[in-house]
């Protein structure tokens, strides 16, 4: 039998997701975003999992969507499939968990996409991102015009959308594309794995209620915002996490967070 086409592996407290067509460049078919949706739902069940990398398998992140599987749609198929990105990277976005994601080589197009669903982006030297489908005649479907201009401004969204142009690492950690910039080879997905330890030693309640009021409250009004902050800031002052926290803080020793 061969190697499924998405891996999940469990480091610990950290899952690590691997989109594995490398002789493909990793091309998101309808039978990877099916294959990457069954992962994201496994990890949304496993209850010790505390972060969740996303990379890609050889020398590539994704270098797009499978335009051979591409060029045969009709209309309201690509419709579809536009539809199917959408739920399976909107399902990456609202995990309650931290999501990063680790880029080698390229991150194109859906690529690009499947790593702004990420939380945060660690890349290597040689990463390269970027929207190119108007070369194609057509325009992000997995949320390039919404997603990156939320990431980088709509000035950079757009010269990157309209251009179909793709930039660098270093250029992309400078417009606030990617974080961090490491070494090639393994370093981004190690730089990333220790991200998310870092998030496993913190209150696991408490990070899920950030994620959750900071994507709420990017699109609200900043004064529902603010009353979003307030809500959770109270609402885990009812919880055995904070009264942990707080005691270990004023006892001087690491805290033993349970989850409730």
């Amino acid at each position: 039998m061969s190697d499924p086409i998405v891996l999940l592996e469990h480091r610990g407290p950290v899952a690590l997701l691997t989109l594995n067509r490398p002789d493909v460049l990793n091309a998101l078919s309808a039978e990877v975003l099916g294959a990457l949706g069954e992962r994201i739902a496994e990890v949304a069940e496993a209850k010790d999992t505390r972060a969740l990398v996303v990379t890609g398998a050889g020398r590539a992140f994704a270098a797009g969507a499978d335009i051979s599987q591409m060029s045969h749609l009709t209309a309201l198929a690509a419709q579809a499939f536009s539809r199917l990105g959408h739920e399976t990277f909107g399902a990456l976005e609202t995990l309650s968990i931290p999501t990063i994601a680790a880029v080698n080589g390229f991150a194109l197009g859906g690529g690009c996409e499947l790593a702004l669903a990420c939380d945060w982006i660690y890349a290597g030297q040689k990463a390269r991102f970027g929207q190119p489908e108007v070369k194609l005649g057509l325009i992000p479907g997995f949320g390039g015009t919404s997603r990156l201009a939320r990431r980088v401004g709509p000035a950079w969204a757009k010269e990157l959308n309209f251009s179909g142009v793709p930039i660098d690492a270093e250029t992309a950690q400078r417009i606030g594309l990617a974080n961090r910039v490491f070494e090639d080879g393994d370093a981004a997905v190690a730089g990333a794995c220790a991200a998310g330890e870092a998030v496993a030693g913190t209150g696991p309640l408490a990070v899920a209620r950030a994620k959750r009021v900071m994507q709420e409250g990017q699109d609200a009004d900043v004064r529902v915002a603010h009353v979003l902050e307030q809500e959770a800031f109270g609402g885990l002052f009812a919880t055995a996490d904070s009264k942990e926290g707080m005691t270990a803080f004023l006892e001087k020793r690491d805290p033993k967070f349970g989850g409730s």
